[in-house]
């Protein structure tokens, strides 16, 4: 079992969008591996390759105690809408008010390249949605706007310190 260091804020590879999947090996396998041992820790509901490190398409979940991954996964299928607290392991013990649709349809890939898909509502359509903006270099803050956006930038820059003096 591995569970891996989740990277933080200001780290370049959660704002790399990831190159996608092209071989389903045993460096792969090892991969889903890592990230489903890692988001297994406790008050985790997802993380993504780039969030250990890595900047490839895929990402792991665990929903109502359920646990899996995605490869290179497409969202289609929108509907509705939720506005709920979100976080992030990578911007820790942040929460504000994000938009999401209400579901959500993920098709893509499972380890070994067997095609997936996943049909997300609620709380799993929001992490599929919330994994796979990761996959693209986007950040849940990225899509907040307004005053709630400048707050969440606010608390940001008081808990990143700032770069040395030159």
């Amino acid at each position: 079992m591995t569970v891996r260091p989740i990277r933080i804020f200001g780290d370049a590879v959660l704002r790399t969008e990831c190159d996608p999947v092209t071989s389903f090996d045993a460096e792969l396998r090892a991969l889903v591996d890592d990230l489903e041992d890692t988001v297994r820790e406790p008050g985790r509901a997802g993380v993504a390759a780039p969030q250990i490190g890595v900047s490839l398409r895929v990402f792991s979940y665990n929903v109502d105690d359920v646990v899996g991954h995605m490869v290179n996964p497409v969202l289609t299928d929108f509907e509705g809408e939720q506005d709920d607290d979100e976080g992030c392991l990578s911007i820790p013990g942040l929460y504000f008010p994000t938009k999401r649709a209400m579901s959500v349809t993920a098709t893509g890939f499972d380890r070994n390249g067997d095609p997936l898909v996943i049909h997300g509502t609620g709380f799993l359509a929001r992490a599929l949605q919330h994994e796979t903006d990761h996959l693209n270099g986007t950040l849940y803050v990225d899509t907040l706007t307004g005053d709630v956006r400048r707050q969440a930038l606010r608390e940001i820059r008081r808990l990143r310190p700032a770069p040395p003096a030159r």
